[in-house]
């Protein structure tokens, strides 16, 4: 059975800063590993064009872009 998230649990995702040389060596701060709730997890953010078909044009300008988070168990990565 797959554990679902608590409120606890997103977050701990959306607050994330733990951010290091190490684990954003781009300091993109879109992707991290963590643990919570005593399960690995990644989770991601991709930037799309406001159809969410193509990649946005710039990620920087919230006019062209919409973010899309994801959150899988690390062990089905």
């Amino acid at each position: 059975m797959v554990p679902q998230p608590s409120t606890r649990s997103w977050r701990r995702y959306t607050n994330f800063d733990g951010f290091t040389q190490d684990n954003d060596p781009y300091a993109e701060h879109d992707c991290a590993v963590m643990t919570v709730d005593g399960v690995k997890i990644i989770w991601k953010i991709d930037y799309y064009d406001l159809t969410r078909t193509y990649h946005s044009p710039n990620a920087a300008d919230l006019n062209v872009t919409s973010r899309v988070m994801t959150v899988m168990l690390a062990d089905e990565h």
